[in-house]
């Protein structure tokens, strides 16, 4: 079923629409490739030790990941601006933040189970801090989010979910040292916690039509 989707206009950084007749929008494979170059440099200066060849491959991944999150993110009625710069940042509203917030978690699940080869982590404790129980909230409205969003056609609001979720975990993440933990049934209980929230985060950004790679 095809639904008709009314929407704002796209302007440039100036504020003022693209206008397609005077050649003053860029192709869209110039915009892939600007992107890909913009995220490449970003991943190369931040990571020294990384292969060139594994760094594009990320940053095709991220790029993407930036146009498509700088789309959906704003409300289709509503005009807004195409800023490269704001899009690939990897902070705030962005979709390179979501990413690394999911590549972060992933870092982190390797190291717990490198340590603790076997370990079983799946029942969750009641939350023992502010910042852990703000996350959990966060987590309980993923069912209402996705409901709302697909009765409304509205998936921005699926990215501002997961830009909420984003921001209580690396909260959390900030206040809380997992990996230090000594006891062993809270950590596990963080464990399963931080998994879940890597696994909500991956079944919305594969909504969005995005994925994150394995390191960033």
């Amino acid at each position: 079923k095809l639904i008709h989707i009314g929407f704002g206009t796209v302007n440039g950084k100036d504020g003022k629409p693209f206008k397609t007749r005077d050649g003053g929008v860029p192709r869209l494979e110039k915009l892939i490739s600007d992107i890909d170059e913009e995220m490449l440099r970003k991943i190369m200066e931040s990571r020294h030790d990384m292969p060139e060849e594994e760094a594009k491959e990320i940053a095709d991944i991220v790029g993407l990941a930036a146009i498509k999150y700088g789309d959906l993110s704003n409300q289709a009625a509503k005009d807004y601006s195409f800023d490269v710069d704001r899009f690939t940042s990897f902070e705030g509203d962005t979709g390179p933040y979501i990413l690394y917030t999911i590549v972060r978690i992933k870092s982190i699940l390797a190291k717990y189970e490198a340590q603790n080869p076997g370990a079983k982590a799946e029942s969750i404790l009641p939350a023992a801090s502010d910042a852990e129980k703000t996350l959990m909230l966060e987590l309980s409205k993923y069912n209402d989010v996705m409901e709302s969003a697909f009765a409304e056609t509205a998936p921005h609001k699926i990215c501002q979910y997961i830009f909420d979720l984003s921001n209580a975990f690396n909260s959390f993440y900030h206040d809380t040292r997992i990996l230090a933990e000594e006891d062993k049934e809270r950590q596990a209980s963080w464990i399963a916690l931080i998994t879940l929230v890597k696994r909500v985060l991956e079944a919305c950004i594969q909504v969005l039509g995005f994925e994150a790679p394995e390191r960033m």
